[in-house]
């Protein structure tokens, strides 16, 4: 008898994504079959708090965040913050996200990033949910607000940081986050820290259809590909591939309160 792939949690994919519109419920359905039995699914503006709503009704075991990234300040108003708060009052999310700072995008006004940033981790220190941080160069000017403003723990999305930031995330409740990135052998410092850091303070991502892994190249990524993400670390690691799928799921649940 073939038994059952482990069980595992996406922390981070779009299925809502446009990238997906042609064949949504086909990667849906690849996805549960190879194990992957929770996909948290984030909003990144206003407008998209339908699809994302959408996509969550429509299969049960993708789960909403809500929140306005920062690569989108050219679309977020002052008065989202508020259809935010009520967002959250009418569906409560797992976690408010994806937000954060990007400071690698030159055009993105820091100041209006760091605004709408504040504003988010206010709400959810309210509310009293973790947040899914999107960070790109600015993982210092992200602990900064988090030493500030205190939140319910989350996770550094996509972390690419050094040991001494990835120490300062996990000792503020965090998790990191690891997906495609890590799996290409040039990510020297990825894959040092998938090794080094404790396998507690590590939930899988995919961030689909972004950061493909090595195997795809620079293809569509899909929530499917978290267990091969899984494997990959398992071997990093010298551990069999259960080991990880079980501890990384048991952070997720435990993060996002889902026991």
């Amino acid at each position: 008898m073939k038994t059952a792939p482990p069980f595992l949690i996406d922390t981070h994919c779009h299925l809502d994504a446009a990238e997906f519109d042609a064949d949504r419920d086909a990667e849906y359905a690849r996805a549960v079959a190879a194990g992957v039995g929770i996909q948290v699914v984030p909003a990144v503006s206003r407008d998209t708090f339908a699809t994302v709503a959408a996509t969550c009704a429509r299969y049960p075991g993708c789960l909403p965040a809500w929140g306005l990234h920062p690569m989108y300040i050219h679309v977020h108003r002052p008065e989202h913050l508020a259809e935010l708060r009520a967002q959250i009052e009418a569906q409560r999310p797992l976690a408010v996200g994806e937000i954060g700072l990007d400071l690698f995008v030159k055009d993105l006004d820091p100041a209006i990033q760091e605004f709408f940033l504040v504003e988010q981790l206010k709400i959810a220190r309210d509310c009293d949910l973790p947040v899914l941080l999107h960070c790109r160069k600015a993982n210092d000017e992200l602990l900064k607000q988090l030493r500030r403003i205190g939140v319910r723990g989350g996770i550094a999305h996509a972390f690419n940081g050094s040991p001494q930031q990835a120490e300062a995330f996990i000792k503020l409740g965090f998790k990191l986050g690891f997906g495609g990135a890590f799996t290409w052998p040039r990510a020297n410092n990825l894959r040092r820290l998938a090794v080094e850091l404790p396998l507690e303070a590590i939930v899988l991502e995919t961030d689909s259809p972004d950061i493909p892994p090595v195997w795809i190249g620079r293809g569509r990524n899909a929530p499917g590909e978290l267990p091969r993400i899984a494997a990959t670390l398992a071997e990093l690691r010298g551990l069999d591939v259960d080991t990880v799928a079980q501890a990384t799921t048991r952070n997720a649940r435990a993060l996002f309160r889902l026991d």
